[in-house]
């Protein structure tokens, strides 16, 4: 349901959201077109509502203030190479179909100049992500083409390894990245593309951040010491960040912010594997959560469990280093009162009664995440300056 509140507080808080665009890092709502309506947006009618079926249409973006949306374009990491290559394209066709087909909404943003005359319009600037490295099967050359088609950010693993970056929840293999990886780093930030480090191990989160010439992002990610998930970024992985002047987009997800919930993800990633179902494998291990959860019901995470990641990141990397990222619509669950797109103003005003200034809520909401994107962008023409597109393949750097 939309957010009705209304407040002194909340009041505030969305005046500072009407000047200041509120930048979410991660929205899965193209894939939920994909799997619930072959991305026929006739039978999904984002502009009308679709309350019930998604957390996100444009009614309760407008009620949760939101001014700019990383849209992700996700396809699973178990897919073979190519065809992960193919339903990506198909995922960044499906969100510039969206943006076409309600421009009075959404208008395209590529540079942080963009989402800035997207907002100032009125509209909802929409950038695109790539969930995963799967997404370029190990090819320098479908990177660029992706940053061509208006992606801003690839997370280097989704829930398997690849080829050369170890994921946060599989068993390591490359102790980070390979040498090819780090070559895909060094491509990210010579085009100008964020390096997003959600999803990732804790070494490959250390190494992308020491092979980085640019700023480096989490669009959805939260504090490993106050909810110990894979996840979640530790302690001196946020210091480092606030050294490459970065950014954590903390998120939302009930098994990433509570301790509870995340014990519950374990102990049914456990009981799995033991049925025989892979937890990386998101589909087949949501279903199984579902079932699992009739006999042991998950906890409920809370707007509290929320905040504290946001209070925990800011002691420890700063208020320069924080952002927001729900993860809505890749999520069965969300934590009570945080149901959809709507919400974003319950936790900006969970901050501002914590004592946080409205300068502060600016840079949380999108602030920082333009300095980092207007970074990325200076470190890129630097770099093209001297040197080329890199032609180096995986077969030569790994062998």
């Amino acid at each position: 349901m939309a957010n009705t509140d209304s407040s002194p507080t909340l009041d505030r808080v969305r005046a500072v959201l009407a000047k200041h665009p509120l930048i979410d890092g991660h929205n899965d709502l193209a894939w939920e077109a994909r799997d619930q309506v072959g991305y026929d947006f006739d039978k999904l009618d984002v502009e009308g509502g679709t309350d019930g079926r998604t957390h996100t249409d444009v009614p309760r973006l407008r009620e949760g203030c939101v001014g700019g949306q990383f849209w992700s374009v996700y396809v699973p990491s178990n897919l073979p190479g190519s065809e992960a290559v193919t339903q990506t394209l198909e995922q960044i066709d499906a969100v510039h179909q969206m943006i076409g087909r309600w421009p009075e909404t959404f208008g395209l943003a590529r540079t942080a100049d963009e989402v800035e005359a997207v907002f100032a319009s009125g509209r909802i600037a929409s950038l695109l992500g790539a969930e995963g490295g799967q997404s370029i099967d190990s090819s320098l050359a479908a990177l660029r083409m992706l940053y061509v088609l208006g992606v801003r950010y690839m997370t280097l693993t989704h829930n398997d390894n690849n080829p050369w970056a170890d994921s946060a929840t599989d068993e390591p293999v490359h102790g980070g990245l390979s040498r090819f990886g780090v070559e895909v780093v060094r491509e990210m930030n010579r085009i100008g593309m964020l390096v997003d480090l959600s999803h990732v191990s804790a070494d490959t989160m250390r190494a992308a951040l020491a092979a980085s010439e640019a700023p480096v992002i989490f669009s959805h990610s939260s504090a490993r010491a106050v909810a110990d998930s894979p996840r979640n970024a530790p302690d001196d992985v946020l210091e480092t960040l606030r050294d490459n002047n970065g950014v954590i987009m903390s998120t939302f997800v009930p098994g990433f912010v509570s301790s509870a919930c995340a014990q519950w993800r374990t102990d049914a990633g456990d009981a799995a594997r033991e049925s025989g179902v892979a937890p990386t494998d998101v589909g087949a291990f949501q279903q199984f959560c579902e079932q699992w959860a009739v006999q042991h019901p998950m906890p409920v995470a809370t707007l509290d469990d929320v905040v504290a990641h946001f209070v925990h990141i800011r002691e420890v990397a700063g208020i320069d280093h924080l952002g927001v990222g729900g993860d809505f619509d890749g999520v069965s669950v969300l934590p009570e009162g945080l149901g959809d797109v709507s919400a974003y103003p319950k936790v900006f005003a969970a901050l501002a009664d914590l004592g946080w200034s409205d300068e502060d809520l600016a840079k949380v909401a999108g602030g920082n995440v333009l300095r980092v994107m207007r970074d990325a962008e200076a470190v890129a023409r630097d770099l093209q300056a001297t040197r080329g597109p890199s032609v180096a393949t995986i077969e030569q750097l790994d062998g």
